[in-house]
């Protein structure tokens, strides 16, 4: 059977990092980077299902660090991303033919509104579903119970595509197609998983 609608992932789907961020966060507490990248990413945590304010959020991890930069420098990284122009040729391609596209991704308000309002996102889209909107993130099965109800469409009829395994994991768990695809591999790699599934492309 033929997907009615697919559901795409956002970081290492349909965009990727533009900068080193890694490099950057660890830069601001480089006497022991990994600890403090790991506390940035726990705090983060909160606000990608809606809890929370990230910056104040980042503030507190900075303080605690005893961090002399600033939260608009600590903040920069999550803005060093581009979408994929093939990818969104891609989804429009699907879109053409009748079929859904929507976007599936943990996002913290933050990032969502420079995705969504700063950058355009929703218009690739048949509709867009952040974590931080649903108050859901992956890879709890209740995120994808929340938008296959939002799309009334049976859970075998959507294929979900995300480069974590443990969010496949997530969606298959509740019946969806779901199939793991890194961006680095090459946009012709998308490609082809779209058409194992007989999507026109």
């Amino acid at each position: 059977m033929t997907p009615v609608a697919v559901l795409f992932d956002a970081d290492g789907v349909l965009q990727r990092a533009t900068f080193d961020w890694f490099a950057r966060l660890g830069s601001l507490v480089p006497a022991d980077s990994e600890a403090f990248i790991a506390d940035l990413m726990a705090a983060e945590r909160p606000a990608m299902v809606g809890k929370g304010d990230f910056r104040e959020a980042l503030a507190d991890v900075l303080r605690r660090w005893n961090s002399a930069s600033t939260v608009d420098e600590a903040f920069e990284p999550w803005t060093w991303f581009a979408a994929e122009p093939e990818v969104i040729e891609l989804i429009g391609t699907l879109r053409d033919a009748g079929v859904q596209c929507h976007l599936a991704t943990n996002q913290h308000a933050y990032r969502r509104a420079i995705m969504q309002d700063e950058r355009g996102y929703g218009a690739w889209f048949d509709q867009t579903f952040y974590s931080c909107d649903l108050g859901l993130a992956k890879p709890d099965p209740a995120y994808f119970r929340a938008i296959l109800s939002a799309i009334d469409v049976p859970a075998p009829e959507v294929l979900f595509i995300d480069d974590n395994q443990a969010n496949v994991a997530g969606a298959a768990s509740v019946g969806l197609r779901a199939e793991a695809y890194d961006l680095s591999t090459g946009v012709p790699a998308l490609r082809d998983l779209l058409r194992r599934y007989d999507l026109p492309v």
